[in-house]
């Protein structure tokens, strides 16, 4: 029997998770939007139901969701707590894709004595860069730091930004302008966005990564006190930031936030033509040896069930799809709060849809 869900959100992620799950055979799914434009744009193989429904509409969402497996919200940040309040409302497994640290805060409380799972951050960062750095640490009998690396890039750069839109404006310029959390000589403490810039190259490309907000998830709480060093940025082609910055900070954009959305929706193109990297690098001492252990991985655009998708889109949905399939298949916990952590890295790789992050011919995987 197909399990039966529910996907806030018709946009592209919204839509590509849609797609998996109902291509898998396995799922019967719902897509809610407030947007009935965004709904009959929907391109999905096979049977898809849509609702347009105002999420801020709590009654009708938690009615929406009653009986139903789970919820997988791709909303936008600002709206996922909604979502998750319906979803300890009607009890049903819940989860999510939110960078946002307030947000997350707010799904753990409502994750204290729930009868079901309560799955914040699973997407790619937060998300799948937890699942391989607690893979790695493990390996160790002691760890040091935790350096933990993401970016979603345009293959073929062509502006002074050195970027194109891949994926949720919203979510771009939230992370660029909320604290971010690392833990700094062994305390976990916020610093700030946009700044402890460095370069690195990968392949023989250069790239510069800088400090991004939500991108450690909950494995910020779940280090603190056991490391040294721990932290997430994000990673760009070179120069991007030190314009992201004077948008920001010197024309005052961060508390203008629609008029930059509006700037960069209208100026930089989209692009399926992506790649995304996630490079994580931890050391500390194995048999008495002070050593680092490096996870490097690449994933480009490609079709899902016949039809192209970005690699942001891919590995985004792919995240979110693989952990409800092993929720499903009774791999993990059926309640309370999940952590990106508590998922093996085998077992995840192991899910069809969590293959889509399995190393493959022309992509760099080391550990």
């Amino acid at each position: 029997m197909k399990k039966d869900v529910v996907v806030i959100g018709g946009g592209k992620i919204g839509s590509t998770i849609a797609g998996m799950l109902i291509g898998s055979g396995d799922y019967a799914a719902t897509v809610v939007d407030r947007s009935r434009e965004a709904l009959s744009r929907i391109d999905v193989p096979g049977d898809v139901e849509t609702v347009a429904l105002d999420i801020e509409d709590t009654l009708g969402l938690t009615r929406l969701l009653n009986g139903r497996f789970a919820v997988l919200s791709a909303a936008p940040w600002h709206l996922t707590i909604r979502v998750a309040e319906a979803a300890r409302a009607a009890g049903v497994h819940y989860l999510d894709l939110t960078e946002d640290v307030a947000t997350t805060r707010r799904v753990k409380q409502l994750a204290t004595d729930a009868s079901t799972a309560f799955v914040p951050q699973c997407g790619l960062a937060p998300g799948f860069i937890s699942i391989v750095a607690s893979d790695l640490i493990k390996r160790f009998d002691a760890v040091d730091s935790v350096r933990m690396r993401v970016g979603a890039l345009p293959q073929f750069p062509s502006n002074a930004l050195n970027y194109n839109l891949t994926w949720s404006t919203d979510g771009v310029i939230n992370e660029y302008c909320e604290p971010c959390e690392a833990v700094v000589n062994g305390v976990l403490r916020e610093v700030p966005p946009l700044e402890e810039r460095e370069e690195f190259s990968l392949d023989g490309v250069a790239y510069e990564a800088f400090n991004t907000s939500g991108g450690l998830g909950t494995l910020a709480e779940t280090l603190a006190g056991t490391v040294r060093t721990l932290n997430y940025k994000t990673i760009r082609y070179p120069g991007h930031a030190a314009i992201m910055k004077a948008l920001l900070n010197d024309l005052r954009l961060r508390d203008r936030r629609d008029i930059l959305k509006d700037i960069l929706e209208q100026a930089v193109p989209t692009t399926l033509q992506d790649v995304v990297i996630v490079f994580v690098t931890v050391s500390g001492t194995r048999n008495g040896r002070l050593v680092q252990d490096t996870y490097a991985h690449k994933v480009y655009a490609r079709p899902v069930n016949g039809i192209l998708h970005s690699a942001i889109q891919v590995t985004t949905a792919a995240g979110i799809c693989g952990v409800l399939d092993l929720l499903a298949d009774g791999a993990m916990p059926s309640r309370g709060l999940v952590r990106q952590e508590d998922v093996p890295l085998k077992t995840f790789l192991a899910n069809r849809f969590g293959q889509v992050y399995a190393a493959e011919d022309g992509l760099a995987h080391a550990a």
